[in-house]
């Protein structure tokens, strides 16, 4: 078996918007691909922490939706899914690190750009 037909695909996504048309998205996606074996890395900068914020995400809906954002992140972080806050934006943003979900990573810019650069697939929202 050739070295490619092994190797697991990698999938980036800079998450920044707390709008829920722009925040369900990402985690739908997500989790496609880690049903398709795929490793999911999930960069939240800019107004995309605030849906990390402890207790935000159960008032985040979709019209229509009857789950909360909340569901989907549980269902993401129990898939294997890596969740990261940028930690340069959450000063900017005014969000203290202990007022975010059980489960992050934090990284800069740098671990981005640096994941991204070597990623099969990057998205942004």
């Amino acid at each position: 078996m050739d070295e490619s037909s092994t190797a697991t695909n990698t999938m980036w996504v800079l998450c920044g918007s707390d709008d829920p048309y722009e925040a369900f998205p990402p985690f739908m996606l997500a989790s496609g691909a880690l049903a398709l074996d795929m490793d999911v890395n999930m960069f939240f900068t800019m107004k995309g922490l605030r849906i990390l914020q402890n207790g935000v995400a159960e008032g985040i809906r979709l019209e229509g939706e009857a789950r909360s954002l909340a569901d989907y992140i549980g269902v993401v972080q129990e898939a294997g899914a890596t969740l990261i806050a940028c930690s340069a934006a959450l000063e900017i943003v005014g969000i203290p690190e202990d007022d975010l979900i059980d489960g992050l990573e934090f990284g800069g810019v740098a671990t981005f750009v640096n994941g991204a650069a070597e990623a099969d697939l990057v998205l942004t929202f």
